[in-house]
């Protein structure tokens, strides 16, 4: 008896990488989460649409600087990003000493 290999999971792409943006035009699919973004394993590649690679193939390692965030992932939250931190508290105007031209 052979034992056969449990079944691959789809490849995913990372943010900020062609398959997550909005112009690539590979099979994708968005994954549980809405913000993991899995690829065909058989054909993880796809070409840019009117984006500065128009026309040439592009997979899951590549990227340039005009991606665009596929419309069908999920925003981040604020939830997912670091708190600010809270900005420093104003002086209060009733505790600062009155100028000697105001109390003339």
């Amino acid at each position: 008896m052979t034992a056969t290999a449990p079944p691959q999971p789809p490849p995913v792409a990372e943010l900020r990488r062609c398959p997550t943006c909005d112009r690539w035009g590979g099979w994708r699919r968005v994954g549980a989460d809405g913000s993991t973004v899995e690829l065909d394993p058989a054909a993880p590649r796809g070409p840019c649409q009117e984006g500065p690679w128009h026309g040439s193939l592009r997979g899951p390692r590549n990227a340039c600087g005009q991606w665009l965030r596929w419309s069908e992932i999920v925003p981040e939250t604020a939830d997912q990003s670091p708190p600010s931190p809270p900005a420093p508290p104003s002086p209060a105007a009733s505790s600062s000493p009155a100028s000697p031209a105001a109390a003339t």
